[in-house]
């Protein structure tokens, strides 16, 4: 009986396969097929397709009287209807009232193409998926009876959000824009600060069934070209239905799959783009998305922010030293609490350590099991303070601080203590520029506060070595994740911890750019002029 239920079992599934690649081969065939002479063949098939929805919108343009016959197709909420009936619409109703002489179909057509339509991007497409394709794409359609081909006028519209300041990546000095959902809006934000002939864009779809289109941006002669290749090369090998957001790509692409430090960069920042394209690396642009995906990146660019670049050397070098230092307080500090308040108690001066035994005289768990309830009362306030709605959003934040603080202290459920290190963790964490940074230290701080409660002071030295060793073993599209620190490279130092001037910095990483190197001339050191009729006169005047 149960090699019978097998045997069927298998057949079904053969069946089903065989049922699903007779549809798709027959789909395909339908995708492949060339444009009809026949007008209503067109018609009914895109129709077909569709499911003959509401929103498509078919006008009939020409009529046998004018010598051939013509309609217009679009969908409505894809397309500028200013740009429909202005560019499109009222040029056709124009040629038809001068009444050329049309002696076929093809001279039809190629007086649209030449005369008619005032549309900046025109194109002709021979099969029937081609044309359904533009027609998803936002474009209008003009089909000709008589005709093997169709004409595609870029009418692509619809409502977009504006561009606005970034919401996750702000600054006090610097450009204020960010980028949108729509794509083009995104590589025009570049191409307005990268005015180079060198500057690459290189579009393909992904997604059988959204087919969103993706850009990869690039500088032609900097950036590595096994990068770009490489790069390309996977976003070819995604064989998906759907793209939503730019987290799709970057799980398809990036080179370690089971870590939590992120392998490649995504920003909301066009300022923040450009520079990273200018110094070697590469753009992936998913339309539908603001954040753009930016590789290779190494570990110490997740602690690099903008605005270091639009302030003096000497504050920006100091605000880094803060974040390194807000990213190791934000893994170390509960787990050092639980080590030393737990195991190592003679680190501790004697008044402190009286101090903390006092205030623990009343709690009833001990530092592990309330550091992790603090942790986790944390994260579930961070959690609704994101989700709920801004205007009670800051309550959440009052009762966090208010009542499960200072109430959970006075009923002797948690210490004072652990109250000042889990807030002064949860700060240090913020520092962070870039949040998939900050999700990885939220992460990898309950695994070090699990060592520090069973093992001491040595199982967080182990676990740090064992984070060292991962982090070294990484790589970003080929490019070491501690680079310039491991490797060590010493001519790309002038830009990891500390940030040197502008003018000392001559030269792109190595680890980015390999081709072009120099970005500055020698010599832009500022000197002071002399004022002048102030200069020294070499000579002294003689004496009376």
């Amino acid at each position: 009986m149960r090699q019978f239920w097998v045997r069927k079992k298998k057949s079904n599934k053969a069946r089903n396969g065989s049922n699903k690649q007779s549809v798709t081969s027959a789909s395909s065939a339908g995708m492949n097929q060339p444009i009809s002479a026949h007008l209503p063949t067109n018609v009914e098939w895109l129709y077909n397709e569709l499911g003959a929805s509401s929103d498509i919108v078919t006008r009939k343009i020409f009529d046998a009287a004018f010598g051939m016959e013509g309609v217009l197709i679009y969908i409505d909420h894809l397309v500028d209807q200013q740009t429909v009936n202005q560019m499109i619409v009222q040029p056709i109703i124009g040629m038809a009232a001068q009444n050329p002489d049309v002696r076929s179909p093809l001279d039809g057509m190629e007086l649209l193409k030449n005369k008619a339509l005032s549309v900046g991007r025109i194109e002709e497409v021979r099969t029937l998926g081609e044309a359904l394709d533009q027609l998803l794409g936002g474009h209008t359609l003009i089909l000709l009876q008589g005709c093997q081909a169709a004409i595609s006028a870029d009418s692509a519209g619809g409502e977009k959000r504006p561009v606005e300041e970034p919401s996750s990546q702000t600054v006090t000095r610097g450009p204020k824009d960010g980028f949108t959902e729509n794509i083009h809006t995104n590589l025009s934000l570049i191409r307005r600060r990268i005015k180079s002939p060198q500057l690459r864009i290189n579009s393909r779809q992904i997604g059988t069934q959204t087919k969103t289109q993706v850009s990869v941006v690039y500088m032609k002669g900097i950036a590595k070209d096994g990068v770009v290749k490489e790069v390309m090369a996977r976003l070819d090998r995604i064989d998906t239905d759907s793209i939503m957001d730019s987290g799709y790509i970057e799980e398809y692409i990036q080179d370690a799959a089971f870590t939590p430090f992120p392998t490649i960069q995504s920003s909301e920042r066009p300022d923040a783009v450009s520079a990273g394209v200018l110094e070697g690396q590469v753009a992936i642009i998913v339309d539908g998305s603001p954040f753009v995906l930016v590789a290779p990146v190494t570990f110490t660019r997740f602690f690099q922010s903008s605005e270091d670049y639009y302030q003096h050397y000497d504050i920006s070098t100091f605000l880094r030293f803060i974040r390194f230092g807000g990213f190791l307080v934000s893994i170390l500090l509960p787990s050092l609490y639980i080590a030393i308040s737990t195991f190592h108690q003679e680190m501790l001066p004697t008044p402190l350590v009286i101090s903390l035994a006092s205030q623990r005289e009343g709690v009833p768990f001990p530092a592990l099991i309330e550091a992790f309830m603090m942790e986790i009362t944390f994260e579930v306030l961070r959690e609704a303070g994101v989700r709920m709605p801004r205007a009670i959003g800051p309550a959440i934040s009052i009762v966090g601080a208010l009542v499960l603080g200072q109430a959970a202290v006075q009923a002797g459920i948690v210490s004072a203590a652990m109250v000042i290190v889990v807030s002064f963790t949860a700060i240090s964490n913020f520092v962070i520029p870039y949040n998939n940074m900050g999700n990885a230290s939220r992460i990898i701080r309950f695994v070090m506060m699990l060592l520090g409660g069973t093992l001491g002071l040595f199982g967080i030295m182990a676990g740090v070595m064992v984070m060292l060793i991962h982090l070294a073993s990484l790589r970003s599209f080929g490019v070491a994740y501690l680079a310039p620190l491991s490797p060590f490279m010493r001519s790309s130092w002038k830009d990891v911890f500390l940030r040197m001037p502008r003018w000392a910095m001559k030269n792109r990483p190595i680890m980015m750019s390999s081709n072009n190197r120099t970005r500055g001339g020698e010599g832009q050191k500022p000197k002071a002029p002399a004022i002048p009729g102030h200069e020294q006169d070499p000579s002294p005047e003689p004496k009376s």
